[in-house]
């Protein structure tokens, strides 16, 4: 006998179906540029999720997204050797990098209570969205109120480092994402902004470039002064001050 076979999708029901909106500039200019498979099973999960929400203030919560069941069944696979959850993390910074999603962290606590924590809330890139989340962080928005502790307080998140990749060095790759990650845990935000503008101003646009250079950074003291970076210094000053002898003919030549 034949091994059974599992079941498939066995078809819409004849029942009346709720449609969901999803706007044709999806499929026409934003489906062609992801190339990650849980970023496309998320942005459709989205789309769905916006959709059942009623009011004006529509947003996801990330506490909700890495609690749905249907969401992270969705993202396991066989092949993947990461946790739903993590792959669902994967997606999330992803769908943020490209502009799809729009992130805003809400603190929550005060740190003298010791209770201090944060949520990540999440908002579709369209017109609406944008004026929302713009409305929100002026903290104009009264329907926030309703939802927030009354403690609470928003923090304008500065461009997470997937942002600053792709928005200034090329698309995202699995790989390239977990440097990108250990760049984050090993280095301050500041440093990580200024080797950012360093390669874009010497127009070496490289991870490895920008890797060299906060590890220079790293090993021989950062000066304050390399603010000024970059403006208007020749490529071979930019290759003195920054980048290590032994990178020098990988990355320069």
């Amino acid at each position: 006998m034949m091994p059974m076979q599992p079941a498939g999708f066995v078809g819409f029901p004849d029942a009346k179906m709720k449609p969901v909106k999803i706007p044709d500039f999806f499929f026409t200019d934003l489906l062609p540029q992801i190339d990650d498979l849980a970023e496309l099973k998320l942005t459709l999960h989205c789309f769905w999720l916006l959709n059942e929400q009623d009011g004006q203030l529509k947003y996801l919560r990330g506490a909700e997204l890495r609690a749905d069941e249907i969401l992270l069944r969705s993202l396991t696979l066989e092949s993947d050797l990461r946790t739903p959850q993590q792959t669902l993390a994967d997606a999330l910074e992803r769908a943020t990098a490209r502009g799809t999603l729009l992130k805003l962290e809400i603190e929550t606590g005060t740190p003298a209570s010791g209770d201090e924590a944060s949520e990540d809330w999440y908002f579709i890139n369209t017109v609406k969205g944008r004026q929302t989340l713009a409305l929100v962080r002026q903290g104009k928005l009264g329907e926030l109120r309703k939802v927030l502790p009354e403690e609470a307080r928003l923090k304008v998140e500065r461009p997470n480092v997937f942002a600053l990749y792709e928005q200034n060095i090329g698309l995202l790759t699995p790989l390239i994402a977990d440097q990108l990650r250990d760049m984050e845990k090993s280095y301050p935000p500041d440093w990580i902004d200024e080797a950012f503008m360093i390669a874009v101003a010497g127009n070496k646009r490289a991870l490895r470039y920008i890797q060299a250079v906060l590890k220079r950074w790293e090993t021989d003291g950062k000066d304050e002064r390399t603010h000024e970076a970059g403006r208007g210094d020749s490529e071979a000053e930019l290759r003195r001050k920054y980048i290590p002898d032994e990178f020098s003919d990988i990355i320069l030549g």
